[in-house]
């Protein structure tokens, strides 16, 4: 009988170098009891999973907390001069939806508009002036007509009957505005209603007019005051546009984003037996994509030669809310044409230089797709995560609103020509003009300007705030921390399995799941914390790179972006050993410290395995999303575009293409990841599992490898290459 043959062994080939395995700790010794991801574990880092779960309960505290104190009805609703909801339901101002401003011109910081500070009265009414009408016209008016009081009316404090005041008076009590002109609602406030003729800016058909108190004012004057609001106008019939786009293409888009999920689960399943051929298909795709883009920019850059203006650059035209008019720039296309042909070079660089370790990604991608194909319930764990991901998202936004909207409403003493040394003090608008300030100050008012109060709870809505902030980074980072540990628990189980697949457990990713919620919450939430923390310090730099930018000197700048810099190589750095930590947790079992030092010292006694494996994997399955969200792109674009009528007639006068274009592509880019995650994760586990087995048998009988044979073959050769290299 003919002597069994021995499997071929790597073990004699040192990993990495023998001097690696000196200096990052030896490797595992034998076990003959270890079949894969141990059973028999117990609770780890129970201190760090203790405090987590009292931040958690603490969060659900400050949510309640918040849900109390909070209104969100004052992001809703505008707020008047006596801190009165504009529109709310059961109130006076209930059929009042508008806010109105007296005089415009004391708003000359837009800002002020938005946050409802500006320094004027402000009231609820039901509708905007259509007209221009000043207080002494209507006044001279009422004589003869007495409707013009009653539709003046509208826009003072209190109607009366008629006009009694006289106008010195008016201005003392601020009862009504010194005149009113042609508006529009826009974000529920009365804002001025601009046009153009004959290239001159008009409103009402007019470029001057009365403000009331004896001046002409020209419309430009009107403009500058509104200069902020005015863009938001110009926002918004960019936005209704783009309503009007979505509400003609969405059927189309949710066709597009089906197809892309199809797609995806078509090249997870293929890759299980055509990784090379595919791999090769997304090489070939991605390239036609970017030289169809260059050949694209180009026939656009030679329409555009013969037609005026189109010489102009970018600079000359400065900052439009009207898209196309970029693309009607040569500049553009030759820019685009550009950026695909350097994108086109780097893709064929990088192939020539790592066609020899291209064969080892795609043996990892076969021996993901199998072990995908085993567990199929894999691909599914991306929607449970978007769900936990969701809910924390949702939980935080809420959080913050009311938080926000906490508070009783606070008056400020405001003095519009800001000649008065009471101003910004707190005050009560119900005895205001019976004060020692409202005497000061001739036309100050008592105006509202913010919620807030002067408990211990309104006192810390900030700190409060950064509370919520830093536990939602905390949640985010477990929640994909306990995704990674799951898959990793279920791909392990995958390929220490020596028989496959008879001997893979039943509901491997359940099991998977059950094991990290119960054991290892406590690991799970200190990598995430580390995480967080760091994400922590990261935003507070950017808040004060923010608020500091005008204050700060050119030293102060540099240090602040290297520190930025510095924080941002950290987080890659963390995720990068977290991801690795958390297999080793799923495998094993111990707590997070150990795993993340033994899949350190793993990875760098494998230092070279490591430099071959990873950027060229993620390469490759970025590809695939890439090719899955270009080819879903290209056909979005001669659909929206409506270059192929005789196969199918897509949506008509559409304002924008663009959008619905780049709703499909991101939204098959997004898709596809969600798809590819899973055998990123996949691949990662398989990694390390293979290091493990390299390290702790030999081929032999007694310690068999429990990769497969195509898998170590190449992993072989690849070695003894590395070796003579």
């Amino acid at each position: 009988m003919a002597k069994k043959r021995k499997p071929p062994s790597i073990k004699e080939e040192p990993s990495g170098s023998d001097l690696e395995d000196e200096n990052f700790g030896s490797p595992r010794t034998f076990d003959p009891d270890f079949k894969g991801p141990v059973a028999d574990r117990s609770c780890t880092d129970v201190l760090c999973c203790i405090i987590f779960i009292l931040f958690i309960i603490g969060y659900i505290l400050l949510g309640l907390m918040a849900w109390v104190h909070g209104d969100p009805r004052r992001v809703a609703y505008p707020t008047d001069s006596n801190g009165h909801f504009c529109g709310q339901k059961g109130t006076p101002n209930e059929n009042k939806t508008i806010l109105f401003y007296f005089n415009l011109f004391s708003c000359t910081s837009p800002s002020l508009l938005v946050n409802l500070q500006c320094p004027t009265t402000q009231i609820c009414v039901s509708k905007c002036p259509e007209k221009f009408l000043t207080y002494m016209e209507m006044h001279f008016m009422y004589r003869t007509r007495e409707n013009y009081w009653s539709y003046y009316s509208q826009f003072c404090k209190a109607a009366s009957a008629k006009p009694v005041k006289a106008f010195t008076q008016l201005l003392l009590d601020d009862d009504c505005p010194t005149a009113i002109f042609p508006s529009r609602p826009f974000l529920q406030r009365c804002f001025p209603d601009f046009s153009t003729k004959n290239g001159l800016l008009t409103i009402g058909n007019k470029t001057t007019f009365n403000d009331g108190s004896g001046k002409t004012r020209n419309v430009v004057e009107l403009r500058a005051a509104a200069n902020g609001v005015n863009k938001i106008l110009d926002a918004r019939a960019i936005g209704m546009k783009v309503f009007e786009d979505y509400a003609t293409t969405w059927y189309w888009i949710l066709i597009g984003l089906t197809i892309a999920m199809l797609l995806s689960w078509m090249f997870v399943i293929l890759l299980r037996v055509t990784a090379g051929f595919l791999f090769w298909v997304f090489i070939l795709g991605v390239i036609g994509i970017l030289a169809y883009g260059i050949w694209h920019c180009y026939q656009e850059y030679s329409k555009l030669q013969e037609k005026p203006n189109s010489h102009l650059s970018i600079y000359n035209i400065g900052i439009q809310t009207d898209i196309s008019m970029y693309f009607q720039l040569k500049q553009t296309w030759f820019t685009f044409m550009i950026i695909l042909a350097i994108l086109e070079v780097i893709v064929i660089v990088m192939l020539i230089f790592l066609r020899d370790r291209i064969r080892v990604s795609i043996a990892l991608l076969k021996e993901g797709s199998k072990a995908i194909g085993y567990i199929p319930s894999t691909l599914i764990y991306p929607v449970l995560t978007f769900i936990f991901l969701s809910i924390c998202i949702s939980y935080w936004a809420v959080t913050a609103v009311y938080l926000a909207t906490s508070g009783t409403p606070i008056y400020k003493v405001i003095a519009p020509e800001g000649q008065c040394e009471h101003e910004n003090k707190t005050c009560d608008p119900e005895i205001f003009n019976t004060t020692e300030i409202a005497k000061a100050c001739p036309g100050a008012h008592c105006n509202f300007a913010f919620y807030g109060g002067k408990s211990l709870y309104h006192q810390y809505i900030t700190t409060f705030q950064i509370v919520n902030l830093f536990i939602f980074l905390w949640l985010i980072n477990f929640v994909i921390a306990l995704g990674q540990c799951t898959l990793a628990g279920a791909f392990a189980s995958y390929y220490w399995a020596l028989k496959k697949p008879d001997d893979i457990p039943p509901h491997p990713l359940f099991t998977a799941f059950g094991r990290a919620i119960r054991y290892h919450t406590g690991s799970l939430a200190f990598g995430s914390l580390i995480l967080a923390t760091i994400q922590m310090v990261r935003l507070v730099l950017q808040y004060l790179d923010n608020r500091l930018k005008d204050a700060q000197s050119n030293i102060s700048r540099f240090l602040q972006c290297c520190l930025k810099c510095c924080f941002w190589c950290l987080e890659h750095v963390v995720k990068f050993l977290n991801r690795h930590a958390y297999v080793m947790i799923a495998i094993y079992g111990q707590n997070f410290c150990r795993s993340a030092r033994d899949a350190f010292n793993l990875l760098m006694r494998n230092v070279l395995k490591v430099a071959v494996m990873d950027r060229v994997t993620e390469f490759v399955l970025t590809l695939g999303k890439i090719l899955v969200a270009g080819c879903i792109g290209i056909l979005a674009f001669l659909l929206f575009t409506e270059r192929i009528p005789m196969i199918v007639e897509g949506p008509t006068s559409l304002n924008y293409y663009w959008v619905p274009l780049l709703t499909v592509i991101i939204g098959s880019y997004l898709i596809a990841h969600g798809f590819f995650s899973v055998y990123a994760m996949c691949i990662d586990t398989i990694f390390i599992c293979f290091l493990e087995d390299l390290e702790r048998n030999d081929g032999s009988t007694a310690r068999p490898y429990y990769m497969s044979q195509s898998l170590l073959k190449i992993m072989s050769k690849q070695s003894s290459q590395t070796k003579k290299q």
